[in-house]
This record gives structure tokens, C-alpha cells and sequence, in this order.
């Protein structure tokens, strides 16, 4: 259990310093849209989705099951989780898709945004009213 927290803990660390050193770069932002935040979540996605298709699809590795474990812990749970936890809202939401759960991912999907947004609001409220 320490070593699985440390590898988590790990690419947690890894996934956070690359997400701070991305915000370095300059883009040109013509409108109010975060484009860097957005290209952060779009390349956390392709990242956990890579490593989702390589974990699936490749039993044959000559990767041993507890090694692998370790992987996994490494880069799905510490390094996107660290550099974004979008990437898995999206690849939540598209297993949900794939195994036929279309009701179930839309609900996910719609709770997560009016939910996640609207809890933005939720400390102004608190603190005002005190």
C-alpha cells in the first residue's frame, strides 16, 4: 500500500509541475476563452486515453501484472490526475458510452458541469451571508 501511494504520489507530483511549466506558454488570446486550461484538459484526455488503449490492448507486454499495476498507479492515477482531472471525467464518461450506458453519461455528464459550476457560486453565498 506505501508503494502504491508512492507512485501515485509520484506522478501526482510530475503531472502538477508539468500542468504549472504549461502555463508558460504565451498564447495569443483573443477572447475571454481559456485556451490554455482547454488545451491542458484536451492533451490530459489524449494522455489517460493513450494509456487506457495500451493497458487494454496489450496483455501480451512482457510487463508483469504488478509492475503494470504500478504503471497504471504512476500515470492514469498520479500524472493525469495531476496534470488534469478532465481526463478522466472524459474517459469515465466514454467507458459509460462504450458499454451502451448512454442515460447513465448523459446524467454524469450534465451533473458534472451544472453541479461543478454552480458549486463555484456556493463560498460567495457562504461568506455573504455571514
Amino acid at each position: 500500500m506505501l508503494f502504491e501511494c508512492l507512485m501515485v504520489g509520484l506522478g501526482g507530483f510530475v503531472g502538477s509541475v508539468l500542468r504549472y511549466l504549461m502555463g508558460f506558454i504565451k498564447v495569443h488570446e483573443s477572447t475571454t476563452f481559456p485556451v490554455n486550461t482547454f488545451f491542458i484538459n484536451m492533451l490530459g484526455v489524449l494522455l489517460i486515453s493513450f494509456i487506457a488503449y495500451y493497458i487494454t490492448n496489450s496483455t501480451s507486454a512482457n510487463v508483469d501484472s504488478s509492475t503494470l499495476k504500478y504503471i497504471i498507479l504512476f500515470l492514469k492515477v498520479g500524472v493525469c490526475g495531476g496534470f488534469t482531472t478532465f481526463s478522466t471525467f472524459a474517459l469515465e464518461t466514454g467507458d459509460l458510452l462504450k458499454t451502451g450506458n448512454v442515460e447513465v453519461a448523459f446524467v454524469y455528464v450534465l451533473l458534472s458541469v451544472v453541479v461543478g459550476v454552480s458549486l463555484i457560486f456556493l463560498p460567495d453565498l457562504l461568506i455573504k451571508s455571514v
